[in-house]
């Protein structure tokens, strides 16, 4: 029955660039107390500031339940240190870790590196969904019960557990395995942007969780559909797939109405990418959305995280889970048990492959 199934909650808690972590642990953490699935941090090549990745992992040890998701550019970068250090994450959080994946596309941030030139979106979203595939695999290259450690033998690591991956792409090679052990998720969660273009390919074939603007549920559902449609093409079970619906949201004043057009029964501004409002009328646009089954949850970017992520989760999240519409504590300790998702088998295990 529509509107059944959990509801997802994520929020963005990046804005101006900052140099104190207590900012963002303040942030997480109030996240954390409305028990939202997972926290974003937004990062690019483009802008100044702290690398998102290693900012989480600072706020890692300071929560204990909150999905920690950076976004990490896959152009520039060399995927097999992106594949460490998105599983060095998963270790530090134990088990909580996403990446969100980006790519660069501006003759700008090619100069920062002087490595290559800019290339077309399509090039470098390809790119990215091999750097997504390689990363799986190199998670892969260990099996779970890899590390022995056999004093008596003086064996760490049992060398019939670790797989080569043996990658050839058309932008890199990768042979591994990996020197990060196998990540305690399997796979960290990876999150595309699929609204369009490129990236919704890449989305359907390799993501988890998916981000989507849409300017009304219909319109939703019918990304949704079309982003399920795809995952079964390529052999995924289309259930897995994680839809939110992305909305930039500014809270500043509670009191007064909606700006015309932007009611919660109205279609959303800007490309459905900005709602202005209440905590009471953003709870209701998620609730019709939901219970219309449009979108699997919403990730919300707070116009001002300090202001309106508070508003958020001691309004919005708080009438959400009156209604019991949203859960009130976290069921389990990892994001993929937070998203409904099972522990990926290991493929190299399941072919008894031998590096």
């Amino acid at each position: 029955m529509p509107g059944t199934a959990p509801l997802h909650l994520a929020v963005e808690i990046g804005g101006p660039p900052r140099y104190d972590p207590e900012h963002y642990i303040g942030l997480a953490r109030l996240a954390e107390r409305g028990a939202l699935d997972f926290v974003t941090l937004g990062d690019s090549f483009a802008r100044p500031g702290l690398d998102a990745l290693a900012v989480l992992a600072r706020i890692a040890p300071a929560t204990r339940r909150i999905g920690l998701v950076p976004t990490v550019t896959t152009t520039h970068t060399e995927p097999f240190h992106v594949s460490s250090a998105v599983a060095t994450l998963d270790w530090v959080s134990r088990g909580r870790a996403g990446w969100n994946v980006d790519v660069s596309t501006t003759a700008a941030e090619a100069r920062l590196f002087g490595r290559r030139p800019a290339a077309p979106a399509d090039e470098l979203w390809r790119e990215a969904g091999e750097a997504a595939d390689v990363g799986a695999r190199l998670w892969d290259s260990w099996e779970d019960d890899a590390e022995i450690r056999d004093v008596a033998t003086g064996r760490f690591i049992d060398r019939d557990k670790l797989h080569y991956v043996d990658f050839e792409g058309a932008s890199f090679s990768v042979r591994g395995p990996a020197i990060v052990p196998r990540p305690p998720q399997g796979h960290p969660v990876t999150v595309v942007d699929g609204t369009g273009g490129p990236a919704r390919e890449i989305a359907a074939r390799h993501a988890d969780v998916v981000l989507v603007r849409a300017t009304d549920p219909d319109r939703a559902a019918a990304i949704r559909t079309d982003l399920r449609r795809r995952a079964t093409a390529y052999g995924r079970d289309p259930g897995t797939l994680r839809v939110l619906a992305a909305l930039t949201v500014d809270l500043g004043d509670a009191e007064t109405a909606p700006e015309p057009g932007l009611e919660s029964g109205a279609p959303l501004a800007a490309g459905g990418s900005y709602y202005r409002g209440g905590p009471v009328d953003l709870a209701d646009l998620i609730t019709r959305w939901h219970r219309g089954a449009a979108v699997d949850g919403f990730h919300l970017t707070p116009i001002t995280p300090g202001r309106d992520l508070e508003r958020m989760v001691n309004g919005t999240v708080a009438l959400l889970q009156h209604r019991s519409l949203f859960r009130t504590f976290y069921p389990g300790g990892t994001l993929r048990e937070h998203l409904g998702l099972a522990r990926p088998a290991n493929r190299y295990a399941l072919e008894g492959g031998h590096a």
